[in-house]
Formats: C-alpha cells, structure tokens, sequence
C-alpha cells in the first residue's frame, strides 16, 4: 500500500521540478545525511537546513551552517540547540541513540540507560568505543551495533554538483499531475513561484 503512494509521490514530485532521489538500499534519513554532507563540501552554500524533526537527523548538525528545523514547532537547531535538547554534541548523537534506544528505528538500547546518563557518560568518556571495559560489561557489543544501526550514512552519490539541486520551474506535464490529482490550486501556486525565479 505504502509502494503505490511512493511511485505517484515521485512522479508528481519530479513534474514540479524537484530533484527526487529514490532509495533502494539506503533509507531516506541516509539521503538526506548524504545531500547535507555532500552540499556542506561547497563553499558556494551557505546553509544547509534538514526539514525534520527525527532525532537521529541531529547527527548531521554542524555548528550554525548545517541546521535542524522542526517545521511544526518553530525551531531550528543548530549545534548548541542539539546539545540543549540531547546533552551532547552531534558527532555524539549516534552514540546517544544507541545507548537510549529508538522505538522509531527499532532498537531498544541499553537497560538501565537513560538520557541523563548517556548524556553523563558520553560527555566524560566520548563516543562509545572509547568507554573502559567496565561500563557497559556485557552490553559494549551491543551498544557498537545499536550505534551503527543509529549511524547515518553520508556516502550516497546523489549528485556531484549542488548546481543540480537549483528548482528552475516545473516541467510541461506538471499541469496534467495536478489535473490528474484533482489539485489546480497546486498547480497556481507552483506558477508563482515560477514567476518569482524570472
């Protein structure tokens, strides 16, 4: 059910002239780690802003030129917000995930540790393959595969340029998408915008 929306999503998608990366082995969190990283390497970008949320995104956050935005509540998080919100930096966020756990990424992390005290933990000793034996005991294995299920990826070869990325307008078959969809009103509004790039 979820596939039969994805394909319309894309096509529309693509119609209005926005660069779509279909995912086959990664998920989308990596796609968007990747286009983060891969346009943080141009000097010509100035920010870079992930429109989400979910936590394991924090992980990508440098300083004040790659930023978190939580489009429902109003905040962008640079890399002070992320070390209010979580206690630790965004480098370290992965390691946090993994001894936390994440019920939206299906593991539960390590009993016993919550926020405070990964936050304690991480902050004294750093990332995770760094804490003596004696921390974890029997759980260190699993907290380093916790961590990289946690770890998103930034090595995707999604473009090669960021020129790519520039939105210069719907294409000819968009008018027809949003017919076929029953929304004009996108199709108006795209327009604008349209007028605007001129």
């Amino acid at each position: 059910m979820l596939r039969a929306q994805f394909i319309p999503l894309e096509e529309a998608l693509l119609a209005m002239g926005v660069t779509v990366w279909p995912m086959v082995e990664l998920e989308a969190d990596d796609a968007l780690a990747s286009a983060a990283y891969l346009a943080s390497q141009d000097e010509r970008v100035e920010k870079i802003c992930i429109w989400t949320p979910d936590k394991d995104l924090a992980q990508c956050v440098v300083e004040d030129r790659v930023v978190q935005v939580d489009g429902r509540r109003g905040i962008i998080r640079n890399a002070e917000g992320v070390r209010a919100k979580f206690g630790v930096a965004p480098e370290l966020i992965a390691d946090y995930l993994a001894l936390v756990g994440d019920s939206a990424d299906g593991y539960p992390g390590i009993k016993g540790c919550g926020a405070k005290t990964a936050a304690s933990l991480l902050n004294r000793l750093g990332p995770i393959e760094s804490f003596p034996a004696d921390i974890l005991k029997d759980k260190h294995q699993e907290a380093l595969l916790f961590k990289d299920l946690a770890t998103l990826r930034t090595n995707a070869p999604l473009f090669d340029d960021v020129d790519e990325l520039l939105w210069t307008g719907a294409t000819k078959s968009f008018s027809a998408v949003t017919e076929k969809i029953g929304e004009p009103r996108l199709l108006a509004r795209v327009q604008e915008l349209e007028k605007k790039l001129g």
